[in-house]
C-alpha cells in the first residue's frame, strides 16, 4: 500500500492541491516534504501529533521528510484558526520553546538513520539573514494584497471584532517563503499541515511558481473535533501536552481512555500505526461489546507507549486500576497524586499517626466512608473495608505512619467503588 492509499483509508486527507498529480509523483520517486511546527509553547500537544505522525508515515515509506521548527514564524504568530491575536513571546521564551520542540520532534522521526534520515530545520536560520527592505523587494512584490485578503485565515480575522494586525497579516509571506527556500535547498516539493494551513500552503505554491517557476504541492490533514463538536486535544485542565511535566503520564493515558465512544475508531486510524485489519477487528469488538472498552484501552496503550515508553505506560495502567481495586505496588508518586485528585481527600496531622497511630474505625468515620464507629465495625467484620486495596478484617487495627504511601497518603476503600484518601500534614 502506498502512502496516499494509507492516508485515504485512515481518513487523513482533508484536501490536496492535485491529488492525482501528488499520487503519481509519490509513486514515481521518493519525494521531499515538510511540515512546520511553531514553538508557541515549550511542549507539543496531541493536536500537533497528526501532522507529525503523518511525516513519520511518509518517512516509513521511504520519502524524505523535513521537520521545521518555526523560530522565525513563531515570533510573529499564525492567525490561522484564531479569532484573536496571539500574545507575542519574548525572544528568550521563544529560544527555550524552540529547543524543547526540537527535542520532542526527534522522538518521532529518525534523524540518525543512515539510509533515509529526517532533517530538522529552523526558519530563523534563513529569515534572520533578510533585511526588512530586501524581504519586501524580493518576496513581498510577488504577493497581491487582494489575493491575501481573500484567504480564509485573513478574511475571518478581518470580519472579527479584533481585526488583524500587520504583523499577523505578514505571517503568510514568511511561511510561503519557507516552502520556496526548502525547495531550493533540499528539493522539497510537498508541504503538509492542518486544514487551517491551506491558505499559507497555497501561498507558498504561488510564490514558488513566481520566483522560480517550480510546481509545488500541498496536502492538508483534518482538524479534529470531538463527536460533541468541541476541539479535540483539550481536557477540563487545558491542552494535553506531550511533556510529562505538563501533562502527567497518568492524565495522558486517561485522556485517551475517556474519549467518546463515537470517536475511538477514528482516533485509532488517525493516531496509531495499527494495521487496517487490526483496527477493523477492534471496531468489531467495540460494536459487539462496547462495555469492555477494548478499543479505548488499545488506543490509550498505543499512544502512551508511543509518547512515554513501555515502562511509563505500564505504570499509568496500574494507576488506572487502583480505583477498580488494583494493586498499588510499583506505582509512582506522580501517578498516585493524579489518582488522588479524583478521590475525596481529608487531611490528618502527622502527629496523630505517630506511635501506635489511630484506629481504623476512627479513620473510616473521619473520611466519611462510615457514619459511625458501630457501622465501621460491621463493615470491617463483613470484609468490606480495604487499606491500600488490601482487605482489613481486624476491627482492632491501628493505622500508623508505617502504613503511609510515599510517607504522606492513606488509601481507604469501602466496598467496590467508595474511596477516600487521608493526606498527612505536618502538625
Amino acid at each position: 500500500m502506498n502512502v496516499i492509499d494509507e492516508l485515504k483509508w485512515r481518513g487523513l486527507i482533508a484536501d490536496c492541491t492535485d491529488l492525482d498529480g501528488v499520487t503519481k509523483l509519490l509513486s514515481e520517486k521518493k519525494v521531499t516534504l515538510y511540515c512546520g511546527f511553531d514553538p508557541t509553547a515549550d511542549s507539543l500537544h496531541v493536536g500537533n501529533l497528526i501532522p507529525l505522525l503523518t511525516l513519520r508515515r511518509f518517512q516509513l515509506t521511504g520519502h524524505h521528510v523535513l521537520a521545521l521548527a518555526g523560530g522565525a514564524t513563531g515570533s510573529i504568530g499564525d492567525p490561522s484558526g484564531r479569532t484573536t491575536e496571539r500574545q507575542l513571546l519574548t525572544y528568550e521564551t521563544l529560544a527555550h520553546n524552540v529547543a524543547c520542540v526540537k527535542e520532542q520532534l526527534s522522538r518521532f522521526l529518525d534523524f540518525t538513520g543512515s539510509e533515509n534520515p529526517a532533517r530538522l530545520v529552523d526558519n530563523a536560520t534563513w529569515m534572520s539573514k533578510f533585511s526588512f527592505l530586501d524581504f519586501l523587494r524580493d518576496v513581498g512584490k510577488h504577493f497581491s494584497v487582494n489575493t491575501m485578503l481573500a484567504k480564509e485565515s485573513v478574511k475571518t480575522r478581518m470580519q472579527s471584532e479584533s481585526g488583524i494586525t500587520y504583523t499577523e497579516f505578514s505571517y503568510m509571506l514568511l511561511q510561503a517563503y519557507d516552502f520556496c527556500h526548502l525547495n531550493k535547498e533540499f528539493g522539497c516539493e510537498l508541504e503538509i499541515g492542518g486544514s487551517d494551513q491551506w491558505g499559507n500552503i497555497t501561498a507558498g505554491m504561488d510564490l514558488g511558481k513566481k520566483m522560480s517557476g517550480v510546481t509545488l504541492h500541498g496536502l492538508t490533514l483534518p482538524l479534529l473535533t470531538n463527536a460533541d463538536g468541541t476541539k479535540f486535544g483539550k481536557s477540563l485542565g487545558g491542552a494535553i501536552y506531550l511533556d510529562p511535566n505538563k501533562t502527567s503520564v497518568y492524565r495522558f493515558y486517561q485522556f485517551w481512555v475517556r474519549v467518546d465512544d463515537r470517536d475511538v475508531i477514528k482516533l485509532l486510524k488517525f493516531y496509531t500505526f495499527l494495521s487496517k485489519e487490526q483496527i477493523e477487528e477492534l471496531a468489531k469488538q467495540h460494536e459487539e461489546k462496547p462495555e469492555a472498552r477494548t478499543a479505548h484501552k488499545t488506543l490509550a496503550y498505543e499512544m502512551t507507549k508511543l509518547i512515554h515508553g513501555e515502562a511509563a505506560t505500564q505504570d499509568a495502567i496500574r494507576a488506572s486500576e487502583i480505583l477498580f481495586g488494583g494493586s498499588v505496588e510499583g506505582i509512582s508518586e506522580r501517578n498516585f497524586q493524579d489518582v488522588a485528585a479524583e478521590v475525596p481527600t481529608t487531611e490528618i496531622p502527622a502527629s496523630e499517626l505517630a506511635g501506635d497511630g489511630k484506629s481504623l474505625l476512627e479513620l473510616l468515620v473521619r473520611t466519611g466512608l462510615c457514619p459511625s464507629k458501630g457501622q465501621a465495625r460491621k463493615d470491617v467484620d463483613a470484609g468490606g473495608i480495604y487499606l491500600a486495596n488490601i482487605r482489613e478484617n481486624n476491627v482492632q487495627r491501628m493505622v500508623s505512619e508505617k502504613d503511609l504511601m510515599f510517607g504522606k497518603y492513606l488509601l481507604l476503600r469501602k466496598g467496590k467503588r467508595n474511596y477516600a484518601i487521608l493526606k498527612v500534614t505536618q502538625g
